[in-house]
């Protein structure tokens, strides 16, 4: 009982890092364009992110459940094996954030979550054990479905904030008030985000408090501690601002103009507020991309580039797979050498931490320096430009206006 307790408590506590690594990567999502666009200073941005992510965690506990009583089978799989599981698959999703994180790469965490505790619970246990109804009507065709509805939804919004705008077509700032409702739509994202991605870590700490007895099976229902820790753990990786990642959104969504920006988000947020409530676990990276290409091809003039999209698509692809790798070999681990298995594993843990933590130092992005590259997601679609007027146009042009001296000598 005594290690049964003991492993609760590293799984209690990787799970909360992990929480925290899901707030700093997904910062981007919610934040990314209306830094990109002026309408939020960075530093306010995150804060504002932080502040909505911990109220949207207290608003709703469908996907915890989907999380503690749906993808995984514990029934028939005793305390002293499936903590360790639970213990190799959160291993498995921390690793793949934090070099996602190091590479400045937007992913799923929610993916990576799930194909750490899949991986490891395929190594320790059996592929019995896993749901796989559940997985692919909560998990696999939410992540088809929700890209595609939200990136409909953008662009029929993007398309009729052009059509009530028209006017203001050729005026470069005429439709500078969505920057302002990019405040509002940005944080009803980051409000969403809470509801959807700390909902996941709750339910991983109630699946391991319910294994070790510690609460009751029929209640799937998070604690209130639970809930509590989780909230203030994204809250706080929230507002560490998750730099890397925005430093690669931020600087593509500079040619997402405000009203393009003010439609993706609202389409972000629609589409996770309504997955929440009905308990699917949804990816907030791919929604976002889906809501921003949308959202392009809602704008006259543009096209996708495929090619983009498909090197993003290939990301979310990997996602899964790669952390229940790490999953999968952290459960072996633990399937070899037992109890030692789990040290062995904290330790390997912690040591891939620190060591991608420091490695991140040699180049280290803050808020004064993370608009510097461009997002994938931000290239997906591409605007056609009126070519640059040619020597003699500029030559006629500045002729017409009284400019031009070989032009006044000659009248």
């Amino acid at each position: 009982m005594e290690t049964a307790v003991l492993i609760v408590v590293l799984v209690v506590g990787l799970a909360l890092f992990f929480d925290f690594t899901n707030g700093f990567h997904d910062t981007a999502n919610a934040m990314a364009t209306p830094i990109a666009t002026g309408a939020l200073k960075p530093k306010v941005a995150v804060l504002l992110a932080a502040c909505l992510n911990l109220v949207g965690a207290f608003l709703s506990t469908e996907v915890s459940k989907t999380i503690s009583h749906g993808i995984i089978r514990e029934d028939g799989i005793d305390a002293g094996t499936f903590l360790p599981i639970i213990f190799a698959g959160l291993i498995g999703a921390i690793t793949w954030n934090m070099l996602t994180w190091l590479l400045g790469l937007p992913s799923s965490s929610s993916h990576a979550l799930f194909g750490g505790l899949i991986g490891a619970t395929l190594v320790g246990a059996s592929a019995a054990a896993i749901d796989f109804g559940t997985v692919l009507s909560k998990v696999v065709l939410p992540a088809l479905i929700a890209p595609l509805t939200a990136g409909l939804i953008a662009f029929a919004v993007t398309k009729l904030a052009y059509a009530l705008t028209r006017r203001y077509d050729g005026k470069p700032d005429g439709r500078d008030g969505f920057r302002w409702g990019q405040i509002f739509t940005s944080s009803l994202v980051a409000l969403a985000h809470g509801t959807n991605d700390a909902q996941k870590t709750m339910g991983v700490i109630t699946l391991a408090l319910i294994t070790a007895g510690l609460q009751d099976g029929a209640h799937s229902e998070p604690q209130l501690w639970v809930i509590f820790t989780c909230a203030f753990a994204i809250a706080l990786g929230t507002y560490m601002g998750g730099w890397r990642i925005i430093r690669t959104l931020g600087k593509g969504l500079t040619d997402v103009k405000p009203a393009q920006g003010f439609s993706a988000e609202s389409s972000t947020a629609a589409t996770i507020l309504a997955s929440s409530a009905l308990g699917f676990a949804l990816s907030t990276t791919q929604v976002a991309s889906g809501s921003v290409i949308g959202s392009g091809l809602g704008r006259r003039g543009s096209h996708v580039r495929w090619r983009t999209v498909g090197r993003i698509a290939v990301g979310w692809i990997l996602t899964l797979p790669a952390a229940g790798v790490v999953g999968a070999f952290a459960a072996l681990l633990v399937v070899w050498f037992g109890t030692w298995g789990v040290l062995v594993d904290a330790v390997l843990a912690v040591a891939i931490i620190l060591g991608l933590f420091l490695r991140s130092r040699k180049d280290a992005v803050h808020a004064d320096n993370a608009m510097s590259e461009v997002a994938d997601s931000g290239l997906a679609v591409k605007v056609k430009r009126n070519p640059p007027p040619t020597r003699r146009q500029r030559r006629l042009e500045r002729a017409e206006a009284g400019q031009d001296k070989t032009g006044e000598g000659e009248r």
